[in-house]
């Protein structure tokens, strides 16, 4: 494969990264509620749920999952449940979470893990951007099969997004750090993730295909 298809995919995928969005959404608001090592496992199921995508792109099933209105909206609608499901379950578990925090209890990674590859499949951002985008970077003489390009091309937007989502997730568990030293404010900034996940889920309800 040329490197200047892979080099430019690199800039525009970092482009569409950095840029604040659900996955930045997300991590956020389960580091703030949870703790950086549930936001670093958040980050990594996330970018599961992501590769996930990239994979069924590449195989053919996200083009016709994105060709249907009918399957996107579900794919979207699913997804923007589960988060506001995720976000007043925080919120009404927010005492108990605080006290296992300050108490040093851990949560289940692996739920948390699991958790955030459900987000990640069923991010409807994530999946247009691989069936608009992935593409237009291919090249049938690349002497590589369309499939295994396309693969390459998601692996390369996956390694990208761990790498921009941990920094967000260690900026906001920083913040619980100094919250963590008060059971009442601690108690809040669950709460606010909480918050934040629900008004995810929400744009995401109501996010056009093309946007």
């Amino acid at each position: 494969m040329p490197w200047s298809a892979v080099l430019a995919f690199s800039a525009a995928a970092l482009a569409l990264i950095v840029i604040p969005g659900p996955s930045v959404l997300f991590t956020i608001g389960r580091a703030l509620a949870l703790g950086r090592v549930a936001g670093i496992v958040s980050v990594a199921g996330n970018t599961v749920g992501s590769f996930v995508l990239a994979t069924a792109v590449a195989l053919g099933v996200g083009a016709l999952i994105g060709a249907s209105e009918i399957a996107f909206n579900v794919i979207k609608l699913a997804g923007a449940g589960y988060l506001v499901l995720l976000g007043v379950q925080t919120i009404v578990l927010r005492k108990r979470m605080a006290a296992a925090t300050l108490d040093g209890e851990r949560q289940s990674l692996w739920g948390v893990f699991g958790q955030a590859c459900v987000v990640g499949v069923t991010n409807p951002k994530t999946l247009a951007f691989f069936v608009a985008v992935l593409p237009q970077f291919a090249s049938a003489s690349a002497g590589w099969p369309m499939p295994l390009q396309l693969e390459l091309f998601g692996v390369i937007f996956c390694v990208i997004a761990f790498a921009s989502d941990s920094v967000w997730a260690f900026l906001a568990a920083g913040a619980r750090a100094w919250f963590g030293r008060s059971p009442k404010r601690l108690e809040a900034l669950t709460a606010t993730g909480g918050a934040m996940m629900i008004g995810l889920g929400g744009v995401l309800a109501f996010a056009r295909r093309g946007a």
